[in-house]
């Protein structure tokens, strides 16, 4: 299959592929030469008699699965990342489970190595994180949840514990955004389990922060305020080799955004205003999403405490980058935001921001 193109047209379109299908920059280099499309396509659209997952047929002959073809699942991985960072997972999901179906048609119908198997599980295994994480972002949760237990299963079968606490951190995000405490607790805490055996104390960090959204839901604030010191302790140990490459995401900015989200579902909207307006200003340009998301929030927590201007003035300036991101989690937040600012329209910010938003939202 050919480079595909997820969209096209206007200044702020999305020009990018899920880079399953060509040579990289370390493919090149492991063969000393420039790179060159290899002689036969690695990501590729099963023929008429090919077997696809849900579909009846014949089971193809194995093919020859090596070096390149998980090259290729790796840097798939890592445009998706890029992708979201800047767009969101609306306009993605779809074109990404495609290549996610590729990669697990050449773990299960391949032959290869054991070294290569060892890649390519983990390769398929992070790409399916990579699509739950889209599918969450697009609110769909069910599948995002499927996503996750295909990641997890691949984990487990391959014994790969850095796999494994990645499936159990996106895990606990998901099951608090969807209204499952214990279950993001227990998930949290499991990732905790599994991260022990590597060495990042920023994964520990970040899996802390997300039993400490766990706690916040069951509104126990000290058991959530003794996750959030641990998570801060860890934090502040700083960068590690050890660290996995998909949390490049988790800096300063987002482990205010995460205590945000905490002060905001124990109602402490005084913290919450305070670290969401941290988030944006300590927030790198390129991380378009994740600006757009704080800055969401910090609308959210200015409307609770009672700051109905704020609460505008913020939502505005979140809607100003609806063109650039497309995150229905994002924007069904500001829809909530919107709707509770209606009966307040006599104020002149009020009125701005529900104009700006029903544009936004119509187009």
């Amino acid at each position: 299959m050919r480079r595909r193109t997820f969209l096209a047209g206007g200044p702020t379109a999305l020009a990018t592929v899920i880079g399953i299908d060509r040579p990289t920059v370390a493919a090149a280099a492991a063969t000393g030469g420039a790179a060159v499309a290899p002689a036969a396509p690695v990501l590729f659209e099963p023929g008429p008699g090919a077997f696809v997952p849900g579909r009846p047929g014949p089971v193809p002959p194995p093919r020859r699965v090596g070096a390149a073809e998980v090259l290729g699942v790796e840097q798939a991985v890592r445009e998706i990342r890029l992708a979201d960072d800047a767009h969101g997972g609306d306009t993605l999901f779809e074109r990404a489970g495609q290549s996610l179906r590729t990669a697990y048609l050449l773990l299960n119908e391949g032959e290869y190595s054991a070294e290569t198997e060892r890649r390519l599980q983990a390769g398929a295994g992070e790409l399916a994180i990579s699509v739950g994480w889209l599918a969450h972002d697009s609110n769909r949760l069910a599948d995002a949840r499927s996503l996750y237990a295909e990641a997890l299963a691949t984990a487990r079968m391959a014994g790969d514990a850095a796999l494994e606490a990645h499936v159990f951190c996106n895990s606990a995000f998901l099951a608090r955004d969807a209204g499952r405490p214990r279950e993001a607790l227990r998930a949290a805490q499991a990732g905790q389990v599994a991260a022990r055996q590597l060495d990042s104390a920023r994964l520990l960090a970040l899996l802390a922060m997300r039993e400490a959204g766990g706690w916040a839901l069951l509104q126990d604030r000290a058991a959530c305020e003794r996750a959030l010191a641990r998570a801060y302790t860890l934090f502040d140990r700083g960068r590690a080799e050890g660290d996995p490459e998909w949390m490049s995401f988790f800096g300063e900015a987002e482990i205010a955004g995460l205590q945000s989200q905490c002060w905001s579902t124990l109602g402490d909207w005084d913290r919450a205003s305070e670290q969401a307006g941290l988030a944006i200003a300590l927030q790198k340009p390129h991380f378009v999403r994740n600006r757009v998301l704080y800055t969401a929030e910090l609308a959210h927590d200015r409307l609770g405490r009672g700051d109905l201007a704020g609460a505008a003035h913020h939502g505005s300036a979140a809607v100003a980058l609806f063109g650039e991101v497309r995150s229905a989690r994002i924007r069904s937040m500001l829809a909530d935001t919107a709707e509770r600012l209606r009966p307040h329209a006599a104020v002149t910010e009020v009125r701005h921001f529900l104009t700006g938003y029903d544009q936004a939202a119509a187009a």
